[in-house]
C-alpha cells in the first residue's frame, strides 16, 4: 500500500473540496428531469432512506459516489460525509446481460461498459422505458481513443439488459433518489466507476491469462487510489490511449 503524509492526504482533501464548491453553481444552473413517476417513487422511498442515512451520520442530498463491480453482480453507494466518502448501501445488479467480464467494445456486443464513467442532471430519465434510468455516458474519451462504440448503456429498472446494468425496480428507486436529492443539493456531477471484480492482488492473478489483462492493470490503478486515499474518487483523464489518476 502506497503511504501518504498527512499533509499530502489533507491537500488532496482539500482539493477535492473546492471542486465540489467551484462546479456547485454551474450544477444550480442546469434543469434537472424529473416526472410524475419519478417524483412518487422518490416520495415512497426518502423517509425510509432518511432514517437510514441519519443512522450512520449521513445526510440525503450529499454528494454520491457509485462502484460497480461485475462478477459479484454489486453496485455500491457511498454518500460523502465531509470530505471523504462512506460506504452506505450495496445493492444487487439483477443481470448486466450475458456478455461476461471485460469492456465493451462495439455496439451490439452485448457486453455492458468497464471504466470509468460520470454522471451529470441531463442524463437521468425519468420516463425510462426500464422504469428510471440514467445514461452511463458511454463511451467516454478512452472509449472514443479506442474506436469503441455502443449508445444508450444505462443503469435502470426492470431487470432486464442486452449490455446496460439492471436492477429491480425498488432498487433503481433508491438510487435514483439518492442521485436526484445530490443533484437539487449541488453536486454538479457523480462518478460511476465500473470494475470487473474487487480488484485485489489475488483476482487479478486469477485473471493473469486475460485478453483484458492489461486494460484492468490499468483501471486497477484508479480502485487502488480510492482505496489508498482516504476513500476520495480520483480525478480521471486519458492521455496516450490510457486512464490517468490524480
Amino acid at each position: 500500500m502506497i503511504k501518504k503524509s498527512n499533509r499530502t492526504i489533507s491537500l488532496i482533501q482539500i482539493a477535492f473540496l473546492l471542486l465540489i464548491m467551484f462546479n456547485t453553481f454551474d450544477s444550480l444552473s442546469q434543469d434537472i428531469p424529473s416526472s410524475k413517476r419519478s417524483r412518487d417513487a422518490i416520495a415512497m422511498v426518502k423517509p425510509n432512506l432518511v432514517i437510514e442515512l441519519d443512522k450512520m451520520g449521513l445526510d440525503f442530498g450529499s454528494p454520491v459516489y457509485i462502484r460497480i463491480f461485475k462478477e459479484e453482480k454489486i453496485l455500491e453507494v457511498w454518500i460523502q460525509d465531509s470530505i471523504n466518502f462512506k460506504l452506505f448501501k450495496t445493492y444487487p445488479i439483477c443481470t448486466y446481460g450475458k456478455g461476461g467480464l471485460g469492456p465493451k467494445m462495439k455496439e451490439g456486443d452485448m457486453i455492458a461498459p468497464e471504466g470509468f464513467y460520470f454522471v451529470v442532471p441531463n442524463q437521468l430519465n425519468p420516463n425510462s422505458d426500464f422504469h428510471l434510468s440514467f445514461n452511463l455516458g458511454y463511451p467516454n474519451a478512452f472509449d472514443r481513443s479506442h474506436g469503441r462504440t455502443g449508445s444508450a448503456l444505462m443503469v435502470h429498472g426492470d431487470c432486464f439488459s442486452v449490455g446496460c446494468y439492471a436492477m429491480t425496480d425498488p432498487v433503481i428507486e433508491e438510487i435514483y433518489a439518492m442521485v436526484d436529492a445530490a443533484f437539487n443539493h449541488g453536486q454538479p456531477f457523480f462518478r460511476v466507476h465500473i470494475f470487473p471484480f474487487y480488484m485485489t492482488d489475488e483476482n487479478m492473478n486469477i485473471y493473469k491469462s486475460s485478453d483484458s489483462y492489461l486494460f484492468w492493470e490499468n483501471i486497477k490503478e484508479g480502485y487502488d487510489f480510492f482505496m489508498e486515499n482516504s476513500f476520495i474518487p480520483p480525478n480521471v483523464t486519458v492521455s496516450n490511449g490510457k486512464y490517468v489518476f490524480n
